[in-house]
């Protein structure tokens, strides 16, 4: 029987937090390789809501049921990280229309940067077409938890109490 190489895949984001269109993308995008790695990105210039190391927990309790998903930070540039992960193929999730423009820069600025890189776009399925990472952030203080369910993971919904519990509780300790 000849040797194969393992088809590996990597996905790129922040996932500041991830959201059920993330992992609608996960779930398709795993089906089509051996491995997908799930890239959680740090970026210096960004203050994000969740650390990286909590990103990176929350990214594997909500793929820990899909066998073929790894999950990894790293910083730089994507396409480094692709080919550090031994891979030739970056999934970008789109929503219709609102990351097209942007996606199309980045794909081809990646072409440039390492033309052996293949970008593969999936777009979320329809019931998730809307939600990014930004609306989550949004309206979580204004839901209930069974609201954000509709959006993210189980255990981001708890993620993102316990870090308005303790974001409260440190307002209220300046305020004193």
């Amino acid at each position: 029987m000849p040797h194969t190489t393992p088809r590996i895949a990597v996905y790129t984001g922040s996932f500041d937090p991830i959201t059920l269109g993330h992992l609608n993308v996960i779930e398709r995008g795993s089906r089509l390789v051996d491995k997908l790695i799930v890239g959680i990105g740090v970026n210096a210039g960004k203050q994000p809501l969740f650390t990286p190391d909590e990103r990176v927990d929350l990214v594997r309790r909500a793929t820990r049921r899909i066998a073929n998903v790894e999950v990894r930070k790293f910083d730089g540039l994507a396409v480094r990280f692709v080919r550090e992960c031994g891979a030739r193929v970056m999934v970008r999730g789109v929503r219709p229309l609102t990351d097209i423009d942007a996606e199309l820069t980045m794909m081809m600025a990646n072409r440039q940067l390492d033309p052996e890189i293949e970008t593969v776009f999936l777009m979320a399925d329809e019931q998730f077409s809307h939600v990014s990472s930004s609306l989550i952030k949004e309206i979580a203080p204004l839901a209930g938890d069974a609201e954000l369910a509709r959006f993210v993971p189980p255990e981001v919904v708890a993620a993102l109490r316990r870090k308005q519990a303790s974001d409260s509780a440190e307002s209220a300790s300046v305020i004193v």
